[in-house]
């Protein structure tokens, strides 16, 4: 990493309450590696290094780091080699914010379905109107491989997670990207004992295709319908067989399982 100029005060910026020195320091860690488009993998630079480039104190620098280990930028491996690992941008720290407040709001599960049924259709609208091509070859390939693992429940999931996450990116708005990854992490719904046996799972499979169908064919309008369906039928399932879940309220601890 570049060396750059001294942090500022921790009473420097807009805010009239000063910033401690580990933020200002976690928020220059995060320019760098942001402005340098440094890799996710990477090994950011020894400790002695960084505190000779930032000149802080060892706390500070490990506080700061501890902060963005927690917000899921990067990994800190222990041990003789060890250091922090730049993460590549996911979702599931935010799925893990989200689920606090929604914890502290005291509110169900049916408030991450409403959020979606409204969400999720424009978005499906986003990206059949951009039709970004290796974007919409993503959400194929998510299609193709819940097809080969209809058998593996846990595949499933995981490719279900996959789809809707890969819409995210291609309606081409990164907030709409990370929001709805991190809703699709919550409404999985599996640590509250929803199932989806085969017929579910097929199903869903299907729908997954007349929403894919619709963006290739740049049909904003039938691709946000699908997708609202699919919702809609998602609500309904959990309606019928897991009523209990829908009014549930929501724990953070179920989405940092």
């Amino acid at each position: 990493m570049k060396s750059r100029s001294p942090l500022p005060s921790p009473a420097s910026g807009n805010s009239h309450r000063p910033r401690k020195t580990a933020a200002l320091l976690a928020q220059r860690i995060i320019e760098e590696i942001t402005e340098q488009d440094l890799e996710p993998g990477l090994m950011l630079p020894p400790e002695r290094e960084m505190l000779e480039q930032y000149g802080v104190a060892r706390g500070t620098l490990r506080e700061a780091l501890r902060f963005l280990e927690m917000q899921g930028v990067l990994t800190i491996k222990p041990g003789p080699g060890g250091g922090p690992v730049i993460n590549a941008p996911d979702a599931r720290p935010l799925a893990s914010v989200i689920a606090l407040l929604l914890q502290r709001a005291d509110a169900p599960f049916r408030t991450i379905l409403e959020a979606r049924e409204l969400l999720e259709p424009a978005m499906a609208s986003m990206a059949a109107d951009r039709r970004d091509t290796e974007e919409i070859a993503r959400i194929a390939m998510t299609i193709t491989d819940m097809e080969a693992h209809l058998d593996d429940p846990r595949a499933f999931l995981n490719d279900n997670h996959q789809f809707h996450a890969a819409l995210g990116r291609a309606s081409g708005n990164q907030l709409f990207d990370f929001l709805l990854s991190s809703l699709s992490w919550i409404t999985d719904g599996t640590i509250l004992g929803v199932d989806y046996p085969e017929k579910t799972r097929r199903a869903v499979l299907r729908a997954h295709e007349r929403i894919y169908e619709r963006i290739e064919a740049q049909d904003s309008v039938g691709a946000a319908e699908e997708m609202r369906e699919h919702i809609m039928e998602f609500r309904q399932y959990l309606d019928r067989f897991f009523p209990h879940v829908v009014n549930q309220r929501l724990r953070w601890d179920q989405v940092m399982q």
